[in-house]
Formats: structure tokens, sequence, C-alpha cells
């Protein structure tokens, strides 16, 4: 299993580096890693939108709609739902491991 090198800037400045396993059927981490970022560039623009949003509210909707788009293939629930949980638990366990590198602060 290869790992996908992404790192994010927060609203904050900071840098969150991550190496998240790839599953073992994953055609094309380029297209992975575009999709990590738009889906994360939505997130941002509707909470810039919307205005006060709380983290949780962010998470169930976020686990509402992978269990929408598991629900979209033509599977069982059963293989569908497997496969979102490992792929969930994978990506928790590779956030674990991430290096956080905040911002300069103060003065000099």
């Amino acid at each position: 299993m290869s790992d996908l090198p992404y790192t994010l800037k927060t609203a904050t400045g900071t840098e969150i580096e991550f190496a998240f396993p790839l599953h073992g059927e994953t055609d094309s981490p380029v297209r992975v890693a575009q999709l990590l970022t738009s889906i994360l560039a939505a997130l941002d623009r509707e909470i810039r939108v919307l205005g006060s949003t709380s983290n949780g509210d962010v998470l169930q909707a976020l686990a509402m709609a992978l269990a929408a788009r598991s629900a979209m293939i033509e599977a069982t629930h059963d293989v569908t739902a497997e496969l979102a949980r490992s792929l969930v638990a994978t990506a928790l366990d590779a956030a674990s491991n991430s290096t956080r590198k905040a911002p300069p602060s103060g003065h000099a």
C-alpha cells in the first residue's frame, strides 16, 4: 500500500502534513488528491458564506455525505459500508500521525 502525501493550510495559517495510506485498489492517487482538495475548498467556501458553523456539524454533514455516496454504489450495503468504515479508519489513523506547523507569532 502506498501513501498519498498531502499538505493543507488552515484558515489560521497552520500547515498540516499527512501521509494517507491508499487503498490497494486505488485507480488514481492524483485524482484522489484533486477530489480531496476540491471537497475541502468547497467546505471552506460554504462555511465563509454560512458563517459560524460548529466542527461537529461539519463532521456530521461529511459523514452523511459519505453514507449517501456509499448508497449510490451498485453493491450491497454490507460491502459499501465496510469499505467506507475501513477507509475512514485508515484516514483517521493517518490524521493522528500528521504533523502540524503553526505559523510564527509574536513580535521580533
